[in-house]
């Protein structure tokens, strides 16, 4: 038998309990893979703590936020594979620091119930016109604000992967005519129409809800800016769940306080936002602040159950789920 992988979790105190791999955490979820025990030399550190030390043997990194520098520099030679805590990989780039041999994989699709519930909450209070409700509340300002069912109404992905294709199944099991794009424009059992990015600007007009579920890229960024808003029809409302970057704020805030549009925003450039940012008191607007699908018992037990499956697969010789491609930067 060859010798026992290293894998160092480093954990990140500020990400909050939610994020960490705990001892506890770790052995619930050896208990599941008792094969492994012999197979892994298990670390874990917390801020950095015991890094350096621990990358001279490292063959697996699990960890958020790492010196990047010290990997780069080549001091962690025994180095294959890093996964990421989280699904975005932005705060990553460029990947120059990871080694050519090395494989970088993600925790994409973990939140997917989590996130299910969200998308589907979303749509049903823009349906309900629960942001203009909110505006009024805190005005102290008695206004009824009616709506109709949103069955028949059209909902537009913007990026049908693991969250995306989760919100169509349950937009279309609430009655939406479900619209998708996708870079691929592969169909999807949930979707009544797919479309490639180049129909964004015909597919707008159509819908009365706009969910945006894309990654972040260099391709991504302001996908929705100030034009796109326009060609938005008068109250519509839109859900930012993936990215900050993928929406043009500036813009937005200039509709939300004009009473075209409305909005749930569960991302932020920066985060945490600062009190002086002009969101905490745009109207028409329900922010949550970055925590929508991060299930607080469920989410790093099931990413250990991921990095664990990998790790079987990659003592298999087997390819490694969730792999980052560099160059679509997802």
């Amino acid at each position: 038998m060859s010798p026992p992988l290293h894998l160092h979790i480093d954990n990140r105190s500020a990400l909050g309990p939610v994020f960490q791999a705990t001892p506890e955490r770790v052995e619930a979820a050896l208990a599941k893979r008792p094969d492994l025990r012999e197979r892994l030399n298990i670390t874990i550190g917390t801020d950095g703590a015991e890094f350096a030390r621990a990358m001279q043997t490292a063959d697996i990194l699990f960890g958020w936020q790492f010196d990047r520098d010290l990997i780069a520099r080549g001091e962690a030679p025994r180095l294959r594979w890093v996964h990421a805590h989280g699904a975005g990989i932005n705060h990553l780039l460029p990947l120059d620091w990871l080694p050519k041999r090395a494989a970088l994989t993600n925790s994409r699709g973990i939140h997917a119930e989590k996130a299910d519930e969200y998308t589907v909450m979303a749509l049903l209070m823009l349906n309900n016109r629960l942001p203009e409700s909110a505006t009024h509340q805190r005005a102290a300002r008695w206004q009824q604000v009616f709506s109709s069912s949103i069955v028949g109404k059209a909902v537009l992905i913007i990026g049908v992967g693991h969250i995306g294709a989760g919100a169509a199944r349950w937009a279309k099991r609430f009655g939406l005519h479900v619209v998708g794009i996708r870079r691929s424009g592969r169909r999807h059992p949930h979707v009544h129409e797919m479309h490639t990015p180049d129909a964004l600007h015909a597919l707008l007009p159509r819908a009365d809800f706009v969910l945006v579920t894309a990654p972040h890229t260099d391709e991504t960024t302001h996908l929705i800016g100030a034009p796109e808003l326009g060609l938005m029809k008068d109250g519509a409302g839109l859900v930012n769940y993936s990215r900050a970057n993928l929406v043009d704020y500036d813009s937005l805030r200039a509709e939300l306080e004009a009473g075209r549009l409305s909005a749930v925003l569960d991302v932020f450039d920066p985060e945490p936002l600062p009190a002086s940012s002009p969101l905490w008191q745009t109207p028409n607007l329900i922010m949550t602040p970055h925590c929508s699908s991060d299930d607080t018992e469920r989410y790093t037990p099931k990413t250990l159950d991921l990095v664990l499956r990998n790790v079987e697969r990659l003592i298999a010789g087997k390819p490694l789920l969730n792999k980052v491609n560099p160059a679509r930067q997802y």
